[in-house]
């Protein structure tokens, strides 16, 4: 760890070995993850970064307020760090909680360019623990990032083991009969999609660490007994979605993305690629594993709370693997009240109509328009024309709205789980204006040809989003794949909103599930240019990029 407000990073090459294999890896003075810094809320820090690679770099810091030139994306804020040369940032510090780092340059954050950022609040720590344990949870891959790419690219559920099988055809026809076996067969033959691809990629390709270390490794957070411990969990993977939870405990999230939320109790929490939740436990016994298992249920990141050094607690079993409903896949007519009564009770039995209407829709122009100041958004779908195209196998008429929905795999557990419903952000709003104007995009891909967009477009085939400096706007997202995407705004709040246009949350990266629609209000208040994108690594390199001008 690193506190103060002048820091030295050099970035290098370093060996590795998760697996048995020795690899090469990215890193940040040598150590995966890098070291944790400790800032202070109000401070002007200084940070030079020297390059000692052989091609560029960067560092982005992820969630924090600062003028966009110190911001660390090549080609939209700065240059990049050439090799041999050292970029000095400096800013002030404007906020507190628990963020983290990362290089936004090529393939080096999957290679282990990435370490976790704590701030003291200006007025001292609101939060009260005994323990205080950052938990960088990441994922790590033995093959060159590149050559895996290149896979997804010719078949892009090439690692995904979880395809149906006869076993589960036959067991289809014993719950439901045979013909609505082979309906269910046929439909998804049709759409050409798969109800098992919920992650790009599996433990197939991956070992998923905690702190840099695989579960074999055992991380292992020490307390005395009777004591508050703080968790301060960070998604720094790059392609893996994470369900947390510590098996005999009860978990109070106090803190989503660095902001502080009246506190809510669950049993489990998921959260994607850039996002963090600081949780509180008091432990009750002498041992206590987190259990951090892939969205996709092929592996899992362990770690154990303990009262001494040794022990260990068992490590449960990985959940069954839930396929997509059909409302995952094209939403629901209930756009007020939430998710259509099939998905919240898991069951498949939608119609091939239903089904085939995720791919109907008239090319409707859309983009920033009027709106009432205080009303909730509109519900009516809005399809560009470039959605059209190649870059697009899947289009959602009727999104759902709800906020309540845990996610596929998480849903019927018998576990209480954290939703976004759930997190209120603690004195409301930092804006209390209403929107002026709508801007609303399409997140959309193409899975045979591993291409991921806004409205069907790529980036480098896109052009900014704009907006106007000091206007609050609203924007709209509606998710037209059938996967989660993490959707990271630099630069500025993004201000969840409920469906019926209520204040939520404050985050900087926000979930959106497949076949959903959701809101959030932003102040563009941080003048200059910036990026946007889908945190899963491979999406964003693919696409699901574009960027914001405000001005």
């Amino acid at each position: 760890m690193l506190r103060g407000t002048e820091f030295e990073l050099v970035i290098a090459e370093s060996p590795v070995n998760f697996t048995g294999t020795a690899r090469v890896a990215t890193t940040i003075n040598g150590s995966i993850p890098a070291p944790t810094l400790y800032w202070r809320e109000g401070d002007t820090i200084t940070i030079r970064v020297t390059n000692r690679l052989t091609q560029a770099t960067s560092i982005h810091w992820h969630g924090i307020l600062l003028p966009f030139r110190m911001d660390g994306v090549p080609g939209i804020s700065f240059p990049g760090i050439a090799p041999g040369e050292t970029f000095m940032y400096r800013f002030r510090v404007q906020q507190g909680g628990t963020y983290w780092y990362h290089s936004h340059s090529g393939m080096q954050e999957q290679t282990g360019m990435y370490g976790a950022i704590v701030i003291e609040p200006a007025d001292g720590e609101r939060i009260r623990a005994n323990r205080d344990y950052v938990v960088q949870l990441s994922d790590w891959t033995d093959e060159d990032p590149m050559r895996v790419l290149a896979k997804l690219k010719v078949q892009s559920d090439v690692y995904n083991f979880n395809q149906p099988t006869v076993v589960d055809f036959l067991r289809d026809v014993s719950h439901e009969g045979m013909r609505a076996a082979l309906d269910k067969r046929q439909m998804w033959n049709e759409m050409r999609m798969n109800p098992t691809d919920l992650a790009d990629l599996s433990t197939y390709a991956l070992t998923y660490l905690i702190n840099g270390i695989t579960p074999a490794g055992n991380w292992t957070a020490l307390f005395r007994p009777g004591e508050r411990v703080r968790l301060r969990f960070i998604n720094g993977a790059a392609n893996t979605f994470y369900d947390v939870r510590i098996p005999g405990l009860k978990l109070t999230v106090v803190q989503a993305d660095g902001v502080d939320v009246e506190p809510v109790t669950v049993d489990e929490f998921r959260f994607g690629p850039g996002e963090t939740y600081d949780v509180l436990v008091e432990p009750s016994q002498d041992a206590h594993t987190i259990f951090a298992q892939a969205m996709d249920r092929t592996g899992y990141a362990r770690g154990t709370l303990a009262s001494r050094p040794g022990l260990v607690a068992p490590v449960p079993a990985l959940d069954p693997v839930q396929w997509l409903t059909m409302a995952d896949m094209m939403g629901g007519m209930d756009h007020d009240s939430g998710m259509a009564a099939d998905t919240q009770h898991g069951n498949h039995g939608a119609s091939m109509d239903q089904g085939a209407a995720m791919h109907r829709g008239n090319a409707m122009s859309h983009g920033a328009h009027g709106t009432d100041s205080r009303a909730p958004a509109s519900a009516a779908v809005h399809h560009a024309s470039t959605e059209y195209g190649a870059s697009t196998d899947m289009r959602v008429d009727m999104p759902r709205t709800n906020l309540d929905d845990p996610g596929v795999g998480l849903r019927d557990t018998g576990r209480r789980v954290l939703t976004l419903a759930d997190l209120h952000t603690s004195g409301g709003p930092i804006d209390p204006r209403g929107p002026e104007r709508e801007v609303e995009l399409h997140l959309t891909g193409n899975m045979e040809r591993y291409t991921w967009s806004f409205d069907g477009l790529e980036f480098g085939r896109s052009t900014p989003v704009r907006f106007r400096y000091g206007e609050r706007l609203r924007v709209i997202l509606h998710n037209d794949t059938m996967m989660t995407h993490p959707m990271h705004m630099h630069g500025m709040w993004s201000e969840l909103e409920s469906p019926d246009g209520r204040f939520q949350v404050r985050r900087h990266t926000i979930p959106v599930q497949s076949a959903q629609r959701i809101s959030f209000l932003v102040t563009a208040d941080a003048l200059g240019r910036w990026a946007w994108h889908c945190h899963l690594s491979f999406h964003m390199d693919m696409g699901m990029f574009r960027e914001v001008v405000v001005a």
